[in-house]
């Protein structure tokens, strides 16, 4: 096993062992306290660019499962077609791996994408650094490289359009019965394909299990890249994804969203990078310190004593105060009053800074889903 050090911006070292694939990386290091979930949240699109630290102590021990694809090319058991995040870090990797499920060990899995991983690292006293501090940027180094890599200056993650890299590059059309079609933007692909209504996705680093969900719901969904103008198109329903990265590197897709509004009558849900989007037309922005990264972050349903328990990933929020008249927050956040969601007061325009489709971590507000289908 081969010496690793992570270092942090601030000058703070951590040592380690390698178990993954042996390159150097740098990112924005970030906590995750769930305590299962590494596949989805490795190939979850809105980790791209980011170190990702596991709070829970023991990892790998599950191992891998298949990388299958649906007739409609969806992934079986993943979140998107590969691993997204830079690296990852735990505090003890189990190279012994037991489930019904499973067909490679991590560390494997990792060395087939390329991917880093440092055991051995105490990530308790990194979790309480990026707590204290918030979060930083930090490079992966490996031993008698470090000579190389000490004069490289760490990146900037706010100045680097995620989205654009991990978004699609053509438009995507998903039916309910299981199958894909991929077309050009340029083309005449947008024929009536049934009496189903029609939902519009905006890319900006969707998850695998969101598309799952619309269509579960007998929905046909049509998969466009981020920066994509829709609003030509005939659909029922404008969704927009999850996704990496600082939302201000979105202005494209916010003024699509902008022209889209002008339909009063056009029911609009954003899940995560998607919340902060929709507000964006109307509101501010701000970076958390730290980020809310786990299967158990508390939400309330703004007028209501109704609590869910929520899987989230996300670095960015919604200032309630700068919402205009118009909106009004849907969810808040238990643990720091921070915006969980947004709601209009006349239109059906509303989001969720959350996951409902979890994948991984708890189902609670699934049915987000079930009211926007209902919508349109």
């Amino acid at each position: 096993m081969r010496n690793v050090t992570l270092i942090l911006d601030d000058g703070s070292r951590f040592s380690g062992k390698s178990f993954g694939y042996e390159k150097p990386v740098a990112g924005e290091v970030v906590f995750n306290t769930a305590m299962t979930g590494y596949p989805e949240s490795l190939t979850d699109p809105s980790y791209a660019g980011q170190l990702m630290t596991l709070t829970y102590p023991l990892v790998g021990n599950y191992g891998v499962p298949p990388f299958t694809i649906e007739p409609n090319g969806l992934a079986t058991f993943m979140e998107s077609e590969k691993i997204h995040a830079e690296a990852i870090i735990v505090s003890d990797y189990s190279y012994e791996y037991s489930h019904w499920n499973a067909v490679e060990s991590l560390g494997d899995w990792l060395k087939r994408e390329k991917v880093p991983g440092i055991t051995g690292i105490d990530t308790r006293e990194l979790t309480k650094v990026l707590r204290e501090h918030g979060v930083m940027m930090g490079k992966i180094v490996f031993e008698n490289e470090e000579l190389r890599m000490k004069n490289e200056e760490f990146p900037s993650y706010s100045d680097i359009n995620y989205v654009d890299q991990v978004s699609c590059k053509e438009i995507i059309h998903y039916f309910p019965s299981g199958t894909s079609s991929h077309s050009a933007a340029n083309s005449s692909f947008f024929i009536p394909h049934s009496s189903l209504k029609k939902v519009v996705l905006v890319d900006c680093g969707v998850k695998t299990n969101i598309i799952r969900c619309l269509l579960k719901r007998n929905v046909e969904v049509i998969r466009v890249p981020w920066d994509y103008d829709y609003n030509g198109l005939e659909f029922d329903g404008l969704f927009i994804s999850n996704g990496p990265g600082d939302p201000d590197t979105c202005d494209a897709a916010v003024q699509n969203i902008r022209k889209a509004m002008s339909n009063e009558k056009l029911p609009i849900f954003g899940i995560c990078m998607g919340n902060q989007l929709l507000s964006k037309a109307g509101a501010k922005i701000y970076k958390l310190k730290y980020g809310h990264r786990s299967h158990n972050q508390p939400v309330r349903m703004v007028g209501t004593e109704r609590c869910f328990i929520t899987s989230q990933n996300h670095g960015y929020a919604v200032d309630n105060n700068t919402l205009s008249a118009d909106w009004e927050p849907l969810f808040i956040n238990m643990n720091d009053g921070s915006n969980e969601g947004i709601k209009h007061k006349r239109n059906p325009w509303f989001s969720a800074q959350f996951h409902p489709e979890a994948a991984s971590g708890p189902t609670d507000t699934e049915f987000l889903f079930d009211e926007f289908v209902k919508l349109l």
